[in-house]
């Protein structure tokens, strides 16, 4: 057996990526080797919309929470003007965090090492024992680009993102029946990986895994499935969708083929099977209908923005998935549910009913993905042919190694 020897050693990045095959899963270096990690945080994770959380979850003037990514923390608080702002959590005195805690609620942003407050729109309100020619007005929390989709925040790092008008002006009228708008985060978890942040995205991008690891999930999702053996039950979900008040769009923009980098989306419908309405355990019902959807169209959407973001909607409930990576060999799966915001649990919902599905299935997901990441440091590990199941995952490596190459 040849022993893989895949390291950059007398290689340059720009010839590694070269070198790699179409149609083949990627060579070790890009999930081991430091150089490449640091080049996916400049030119991919920092030039990202990366999704912080649901409007929900800061209800009140002066509720925050924390985006960590990529060693950086942002403050994501919603001001007395009902606006909301990404402040970078760095003291512009001398770099202190600001914010300790995940979330929480602040009348004004007190630094607590020399105690440097700012307003809850980052400006600096006061700076005691400062010399008599310091101006404070030209001094603020830095403060990044956000966005707000149908209730859900998105920040990016970039001096200058990708136009987020593309993503909300054709994905926002697919997603609109959901009412996300009006709905609520009730359960919010995070699922930490010891394994390179790819290796969680090009798991979630196939489902060729599906039928032998997530029964769960098959036995009610077409998906799971080669798309011949519910071609005809997909065209009628279509129909019977429209008639539900859901959106008959289509589309996959893929990252390839982008006009700007980061604004790639996508929405899409497959038929839910075997008598299922939703995604739950017995198939039935977990919370009431959302936003201006009027019965069951038994289907479920899926739609994505960016790299990172990704998300499944059904007629009462939606669940969003986040992958960022920690380090080179660890990532995080942070997963909200969304039901609508006036559904009591209790009476409307019985949240382990709802978390159940895609809480056994991204435990199952985290055991595999952490085995997938041993096998591919093993010094036997070489690059395999992916299967016409894993379509998605090759665009995501193609794409992934062209922006590594060309940050443009």
């Amino acid at each position: 057996m040849a022993v893989s020897v895949n390291s950059m050693q007398g290689l340059n990045l720009d010839q590694l990526i070269d070198q790699q095959q179409p149609g083949y899963s990627l060579d070790q270096a890009f999930y081991r080797e430091p150089e490449i990690y640091h080049r996916e945080i400049d030119r991919i994770l920092l030039r990202s919309w990366l999704y912080a959380g649901h409007v929900s979850e800061v209800p009140e003037t002066g509720d925050y929470m924390l985006l960590e990514a990529a060693g950086e923390s942002v403050i994501v608080i919603r001001a007395a003007d009902h606006e909301f702002y990404a402040l970078v959590n760095v003291c512009r005195h001398r770099g202190s965090r600001i914010c300790s805690e995940k979330t929480g609620n602040e009348k004004r942003l007190t630094c607590r090492y020399h105690g440097w407050t700012y307003g809850l729109d980052g400006v600096l309100r006061a700076a005691a024992h400062m010399p008599e020619t310091f101006d404070k007005s030209g001094v603020a929390l830095k403060r990044l680009h956000l966005r707000v989709l149908q209730g859900m925040i998105f920040v990016n790092f970039a001096d200058e993102p990708g136009n987020f008008d593309l993503i909300d002006e054709e994905l926002g009228p697919c997603i609109a029946p959901y009412g996300l708008d009006k709905a609520k985060v009730v359960h919010r978890q995070s699922y930490p990986i010891n394994a390179n942040w790819k290796l969680a995205v090009e798991n979630y991008k196939e489902c060729y895994h599906c039928a032998p690891a997530h029964p769960e999930y098959s036995r009610a999702h077409a998906l799971a499935m080669p798309d011949a053996m519910y071609r005809e039950e997909y065209k009628a979900l279509i129909t019977r969708g429209a008639a539900c008040g859901l959106s008959d769009s289509l589309f996959n923009h893929s990252y390839e083929n982008s006009v700007e980098f980061g604004t790639d989306r996508a929405f899409e419908r497959y038929p839910l099977l075997r008598g299922h309405v939703t995604g739950s355990q017995d198939g039935k019902p977990v919370a009431p209908l959302l936003g201006s959807i009027t019965d069951w169209d038994r289907g479920a959407s899926d739609f994505k923005v960016g790299p990172l973001l990704y998300a499944l909607a059904y007629c009462d409930h939606v669940v969003l998935y986040r992958f960022l990576p920690t380090s080179i060999d660890e990532s995080d799966c942070d997963i909200s549910w969304l039901v609508r915001a006036d559904a009591e649990e209790g009476r409307d919902y019985d949240l382990e009913r709802l978390t159940w599905l895609w809480d056994v299935t991204t435990q199952a997901d985290k055991r595999i993905i952490e085995r997938n990441h041993q096998g591919v440091m093993s010094r036997f590990y070489e690059p395999g042919t992916l299967s016409t199941m894993e379509a998605a995952t090759n665009s995501w490596n193609r794409w992934l190694l062209g922006a590594l190459k060309d940050p443009g």
